[in-house]
């Protein structure tokens, strides 16, 4: 039992956990060729990663059961819906915040470089785009590929770490991380987003992936995971291009790629009045 002090409250937390390197890169050696010969792309599910069940319960119990206002909240965009994200690690709590640094850790970095025969894995201090994430019922994220390039750092995207938080979440409630094919002609592995469950998958121009369907989850529940990111100084050739998170339409969606352009580019009060005189000229038309 390991015990670590708060030095802002002085208050005492035990049973923190820490990976195992040896088990934990055996994993890595032993899944390897799984996560290589994986479709549409490079991809693994792996329960139970973290044998401390105590301890992601610790984390949850940090969730905050109302969205705060300091969170990053999307909903604007017709790709993604209430979604909130907090990636600045002063906001987690001290399970959460330690934990967080265990995916961080050069023991994780170690494993994630025998899963995948990536070297040179850098991961991020800064949570860009990562840390903790929630959505609510309702709330979706359309298929798409992440951004490719980080400008800060001057890192290509590598990889993507998810690890749900949702206990007792069933398979009607929807939320399934959705992998599909290049042409995006079909979902090829749909994977439910159950408690202790990680999933690890290359990020490219290709790797098409979200989680596009309204949760139907009850109310005052939500979608919880962590979510890290994992960068190169180098690239192969098809990363060369730099681009940002690039949404895609499903065979038979209509969104309009315009207002999702609009919600990224936009300040939040013009793309407001826009959307409402917007919605006032469709309403006259309809007399």
């Amino acid at each position: 039992m390991t015990m670590l002090v708060n030095p802002q409250t002085g208050t005492s937390y035990t049973e923190f956990f820490f990976f195992n390197p040896s088990s934990l890169e055996e994993i890595g050696r032993d899944r390897a060729k799984e996560f290589s010969s994986a479709e549409p792309f490079p991809n693994i599910v792996i329960d139970n990663l973290v044998p401390e069940n105590r301890i992601l319960d610790r984390v949850v119990g940090e969730f905050p059961k109302k969205e705060p206002v300091n969170w990053n909240t999307s909903n604007r965009s017709p790709a993604e819906q209430g979604k909130s994200t907090q990636p600045k690690e002063e906001c987690f709590g001290p399970y959460t915040r330690h934990l967080m640094n265990q995916f961080n850790s050069a023991t994780f970095l170690r494993f994630l470089e025998a899963l995948t025969g990536i070297k040179g894995l850098i991961s991020d201090p800064y949570f860009l785009g990562g840390g903790l994430h929630q959505t609510q019922r309702g709330g979706f994220l359309k298929v798409h590929t992440d951004f490719s390039w980080y400008p800060e750092l001057k890192l290509r995207r590598r990889l993507n770490v998810l690890l749900y938080l949702n206990r007792d979440w069933k398979e009607e409630y929807g939320g399934h991380v959705e992998f599909w094919d290049r042409g995006l002609k079909r979902c090829v592995k749909r994977v439910l987003p159950i408690f202790n469950r990680c999933v690890i998958f290359n990020t490219f121009r290709y790797s098409y992936h979200g989680h596009p369907d309204p949760l139907t989850c009850p109310e005052g529940v939500s979608r919880k995971s962590l979510a890290f990111y994992y960068y190169t100084a180098g690239s192969p050739e098809d990363q060369e291009t730099k681009h940002g998170t690039l949404f895609m339409k499903r065979p038979g969606e209509k969104w309009s790629y315009l207002r999702n352009f609009m919600a990224r580019c936009t300040p939040p009060i013009l793309y407001d009045a826009a959307i409402k005189l917007d919605e006032k000229i469709r309403n006259i038309r309809r007399i």
